[in-house]
């Protein structure tokens, strides 16, 4: 380890030592997580964004290497083409598919090279190994019943280690970080005619150009499911102290948990 990276992370580890010995405060994010969440976040708003701009030209999706109108589509969105081109939710607002190829493409980097320091700085600073490790005992069916149950209840905090993810949150973030995250980056380098000539074994990983624009739609849809479940819990659990601890890493317990 880099020597500037040692005592950077040592730092922060002193850091968040003290903050755990304040009453009632405990150090839940570091700053690469806080950084990169931040990144991602107006990253995946934009890439989603133009993203159906560029589903609009053709808003059929099929299984294989080729796909026309005239060839079975396992799912025709077709019907929700004018809807889809409102301008609502599109980048740019109006129907222009090379403009919302080149949001795409240029975020699509952006999100790319994020996740790689991202994941570089969270095996330097530990993150993934104190934070999203899975154990085994973790994923016993008894323990992720009661874990639901729990969140049913709005029931998120662990009183005896506050900072502690529960299972559910270390399932979803080591989904999101390590699988549909990668799966769309790699299915976008396959849908790229200039890496199917540089990769063609990329292309043919996926099935073919169709299977991997199914696939990357898939993914997509998966995370906008995540976004939407990961907002409403936010909220549940108290958006002001859940933002302020994404923005300076401090987490306040609620008094009663205490």
């Amino acid at each position: 380890m880099p020597a500037a990276s040692a005592s950077a992370s040592d730092a922060e580890e002193t850091v968040a030592r003290n903050l755990r010995q304040l009453p009632g405060h405990v150090y839940r994010h570091r700053l690469a997580t806080r950084l990169w969440h931040w990144l991602t976040a107006v990253t995946i708003f934009v890439m989603i964004g133009s993203g159906i701009g560029i589903l609009n030209a053709h808003p059929r999706l099929y299984w294989g290497a080729y796909g026309a109108n005239f060839d079975h589509a396992w799912l025709d969105l077709s019907s929700y083409k004018d809807w889809m081109r409102s301008g609502i939710f599109t980048i740019p607002r109006n129907y222009n598919l090379a403009l919302s190829r080149r949001w795409h493409l240029t975020f699509a980097l952006v999100l790319g090279f994020a996740l790689l320091a991202f994941m570089v700085a969270s095996l330097i600073n530990r993150h993934f190994q104190r934070d999203l490790r899975v154990r085994a005992k973790e994923v016993a069916p008894r323990h992720l019943i009661a874990d639901a149950a729990a969140h049913a209840r709005f029931d998120f905090l662990n009183p005896d280690d506050p900072a502690r993810y529960n299972t559910l949150q270390k399932l979803s973030y080591v989904g999101v970080i390590f699988l549909i995250l990668p799966l769309m980056i790699l299915t976008g380098l396959a849908l790229s005619p200039g890496m199917d000539a540089a990769w063609p074994w990329l292309l043919e990983l996926f099935g073919g150009r169709q299977s991997a624009r199914s696939i990357h739609f898939i993914a997509a849809s998966a995370l906008v499911a995540f976004i939407v479940i990961h907002l409403a819990l936010v909220i549940l659990a108290g958006p002001i102290g859940e933002v302020r601890s994404m923005l300076t890493g401090w987490w306040r317990v609620p008094e009663d948990d205490r």
